[in-house]
């Protein structure tokens, strides 16, 4: 079943309506516009149709006219040989002729009321289908737009959550320096210590060495160098 039952009803649609309520306003769009195309189609055909239809009745109403201006033209050539009786009869032909012409005549005119109506109904269709159209292309662009922005917003998220951890990676490469530097001074110095300690040591061995000395000196009568 289509979105509308008869041309009237694309006419009088509203497709902003239609749009608004449906969940695949794109979809709808499309439909609509496959709809409006399709009658349109339809309509022209019928159109057509008419217009033949008509072309053949007024070739059909300008012979039944012939034939009631002969009709006349005999009844006018009886009354001149004097045969009133033929004419009588002539001219009842002629009413009989005129009556299918007048018939006629009416067919004609419905016929260009109808392709009037027609014009116009298409002319109003055409303006829908425009109008359908356009709204297409906006929602397109709508689309289109929408999604630049989503694209955009997660490039901008994406470079947020890069550029946070980059900082991070960079607050921990700044952290393993001050750490690299805090252990470099803490480098020889338990050396540094040691030699210290070594130091001491050699000094009081080589105190003690020269108190032995000094003793043993004595102990020999040896002059004492002055301190």
């Amino acid at each position: 079943m289509g979105i509308f039952s008869r041309m009237s009803d694309i006419i009088n649609s509203n497709i902003n309506a239609l749009l608004d309520s449906a969940e695949e306003p794109e979809k709808m769009i499309r439909l609509i516009i496959q709809e409006m195309e399709d009658t349109l189609v339809e309509v022209r055909s019928s159109s057509a149709r008419i217009m033949a239809d008509r072309k053949t009745a007024a070739r059909r109403h300008e012979r039944i006219a012939e034939e009631a201006r002969a009709w006349e033209d005999k009844a006018k050539l009886a009354i001149s040989k004097g045969r009133e009786d033929l004419a009588r009869a002539a001219l009842q032909e002629k009413r009989a002729v005129e009556d299918e012409l007048q018939a006629v005549a009416t067919e004609l005119e419905a016929a260009d009321e109808h392709i009037v109506q027609l014009d116009e109904e298409i002319g109003q269709l055409q303006q829908k289908l425009s109008d359908a159209k356009a709204k297409q292309k906006a929602l397109l662009m709508r689309s289109k737009t929408v999604q630049s922005r989503m694209a955009v917003k997660r490039q901008i998220h994406r470079s947020a959550l890069d550029d946070a951890f980059n900082k991070f990676d960079q607050f921990e490469r700044r952290m393993d320096n001050m750490e690299g530097e805090l252990e470099a001074m803490d480098l020889g110095r338990d050396g540094g210590l040691a030699a210290e300690i070594d130091a001491l040591q050699e000094d009081e061995w080589l105190s003690d060495e020269l108190e032995r000395l000094k003793a043993s000196m004595n102990s020999r009568g040896e002059p004492k160098a002055d301190s």
